[in-house]
């Protein structure tokens, strides 16, 4: 069975995020990917991506906590399932001002289980936010991830088996500054391997 860090070389070696943000992740370090994380859940990133331009203005903490309902609706249609979306962002978006006060003091306060208490988000979105939005040493696992493994014969079924899998040969000899921008990075190149080569993965 290949180990994660043979496949982390593997991907390494296709060179897969030459042309891609610094921590993959569009703007990560922002709020911008909180609500990203959400609207990312069952449909496209492309479709995620004209929500998002939609939201311009109004991708800060503040301002669109003060978004009404249906304006926000409205905005993020693209995304789909958009009646759901807009109260779960608004109620999370309003949980973090009252909780922690400022985007930065969540980056830094927010623990994984808050998040999991959170209407509409998962243990996927869950991590997507800390890694990407906190700069945190936590491994997404998505579809993706799920459809490369099987390629190599790797397989769970639960998704902290998935993410242990991912994560402790790494745990064992890097520190949290290391293993953030080891992870952001193996996440998105199994997003993109996925995308440049998913004729392989049939």
């Amino acid at each position: 069975m290949i180990s994660s860090k043979e496949l982390y070389a593997f991907l390494k070696s296709k060179k897969l995020l030459e042309n891609s943000s610094k921590w993959w992740w569009p703007n990560a370090g922002s709020f911008e990917v909180v609500v990203g994380a959400i609207l990312t859940q069952n449909t496209t990133w492309k479709n995620v991506e004209k929500s998002l331009e939609n939201l311009e203005g109004f991708l800060e903490l503040t301002a669109f906590s003060n978004l009404d309902e249906a304006t926000l609706k409205e905005m993020i249609k693209p995304s789909g399932f958009y009646n759901q979306k807009a109260p779960r962002l608004l109620m999370l978006s309003t949980n973090i001002l009252n909780e922690f006060g400022t985007f930065e003091a969540f980056q830094k306060m927010v623990s994984r289980d808050w998040l999991l208490a959170q209407k509409g988000v998962a243990e996927e979105s869950a991590d997507a936010i800390l890694c990407y939005a906190c700069l945190r040493d936590e491994m997404v696992v998505d579809s993706y991830t799920k459809r490369l493994l099987k390629k190599f014969d790797v397989s769970f079924k639960k998704y902290e088996e998935y993410k242990e899998f991912l994560e402790s040969d790494f745990r064992k000899e890097f520190n949290k500054a290391e293993l953030f921008e080891i992870f952001a990075a193996f996440h998105g190149m199994i997003v993109e391997y996925n995308k440049h080569y998913k004729n392989e993965l049939l």
